[in-house]
């Protein structure tokens, strides 16, 4: 895999995007090189332990669209949500498999707006989906998904919201 063409390709998507709309929602966006991947991530600090570097606490959420070598030969582009060690999550009395029915119950309203997304995952992942992978449009298609997902971020906050201590 060119992980410079990738993350140059993700790196400009990111910077098309209207922030402004982003940022009222508290998310923050960030291009990693993960796990052999070059990955976009949405993010809010709050959804973490570690409000300084919230994308390396053991307990978060977050979402991304990714690539790597395996994803490439599959001509897809993916995409999910992860909850990552949600009983750890300070201020909430979370059960992972509670917080994702709940997530995946008001997700599936929006569902139909994200291609190839599934929800039959353990709780670890609330859902997953893919695209077809073209070049082309690449960076539009990372840039749709990013608005796509600030459309449902508020049900994360408002499932979180139930589990408030």
């Amino acid at each position: 895999m060119d992980y410079n063409f990738y993350k140059r390709n993700f790196q400009e998507a990111v910077e098309d995007i209207f922030f402004r709309q982003f940022d009222d929602l508290g998310l923050k966006l960030s291009v990693e090189e993960v796990l052999e991947s070059v990955a976009l991530k949405i993010y809010k600090p709050e959804w973490s332990n570690d409000f300084k570097s919230p994308l390396n606490s053991k307990s978060r959420i977050f979402f991304s669209v990714w690539v790597n070598d395996k994803t490439i030969k599959e001509g897809k582009l993916y995409y999910n949500i992860h909850a990552l060690k949600l009983r750890e999550l300070k201020g909430y009395k979370i059960s992972s498999r509670n917080f994702a029915e709940k997530f995946r119950n008001k997700f599936i309203e929006y569902q139909k707006e994200w291609e190839n997304a599934d929800v039959h995952f353990g709780p670890l992942i609330l859902m997953e989906g893919w695209i077809n992978l073209n070049i082309e449009t690449i960076q539009n298609d990372i840039i749709d998904l990013a608005w796509n997902f600030l459309k449902i971020s508020p049900v994360i906050d408002d499932t979180l919201d139930i589990f408030k201590t």
